[in-house]
């Protein structure tokens, strides 16, 4: 059984996508909600609507795809080993906050081998690169940190998770769904965090991933704009202002408590 963290987005579909309906296997995905997120219902909803989608295209395929099994961030036992382990590595790049929560994950279930969608125009990429060792499982390549440079901070957080889309860039991704046709699932993901009227902000960390990474046609005009006008107008003097609000203790509190969220 292939566990598969999904959340109804670019990536891990394509991956459950290229799992169910090309190497027919089963798939049990995971999904980590996070309740104060805009964008946690619509990932339910959207994941739900690509499972049914999957089973009316493919029955043999749907049958294949187990019950998504959720957790919620909120309820996670915190590891303080791993979260020093990731401050430690916060100090040299950057992480996003979710593979610190994502390895408590896996240690408190007890999971030592599940799929992360880490792909070529990812910025974990650049981090995880120097340190990763492509693998062989069933004759498909995918990577693990486990090469012998990899730091034990890095083994810490990532020692749970492979990687089979590491070497993909989402325009392949894009590529290969067209010509297998599943353009049409794939237009069924979901990507943004905080959805306006339903539509993607433009403005939030994947509205930007997706514009750079080469699929900003899946964002509305309205949506496009607005993130050419955030990007242009507000996002050079965000960071240094940020930055000079953490150095106010209760502040830097606040951030970090609104991070973990």
């Amino acid at each position: 059984m292939q566990k598969l963290l999904w959340t109804g987005g670019w990536d891990s579909t394509f991956r459950l996508l290229r799992l169910l309906l090309v190497l027919r296997r089963p798939v049990t995905p995971y999904y980590l909600k996070r309740s104060k997120r805009p964008s946690t219902s619509v990932e339910i909803d959207t994941m739900a609507r690509i499972r049914e989608a999957i089973a009316a295209r493919d029955p043999e395929a749907g049958a294949l795809l187990q019950p998504t099994r959720f957790f919620d961030v909120a309820e996670l036992t915190s590891d303080p080993a791993i979260s020093e382990a990731y401050e430690r590595t916060l100090r040299n790049t950057f992480l996003g906050r979710q593979y610190d929560w994502l390895a408590w994950f896996c240690k408190q279930e007890g999971i030592e081998d599940i799929e992360l969608c880490v792909h070529r125009d990812d910025k974990a990429h650049g981090v995880l690169e120097p340190f990763v060792a492509e693998h062989d499982d069933a004759g498909e390549s995918t990577w693990r940190v486990d090469a012998p440079s990899a730091t034990p901070d890095l083994q810490l957080l990532f020692r749970h998770f492979s990687f089979p889309l590491f070497e993909t860039t989402k325009l392949q991704m894009a590529d290969e769904a067209q010509s297998r046709g599943w353009t049409g699932l794939m237009d069924m993901t979901w990507f943004c965090h905080n959805p306006l009227r339903g539509r993607p902000c433009g403005t939030c960390h994947p509205c930007m991933y997706t514009i750079e990474e080469g699929l900003g046609h899946r964002l509305p005009r309205w949506s496009r704009t607005r993130s050419a006008i955030y990007r242009t107008c507000l996002l050079p003097i965000k960071a240094p202002v940020v930055s000079m609000l953490e150095t106010v203790p209760p502040v830097r509190r606040a951030l970090e408590r609104r991070r973990a969220r």
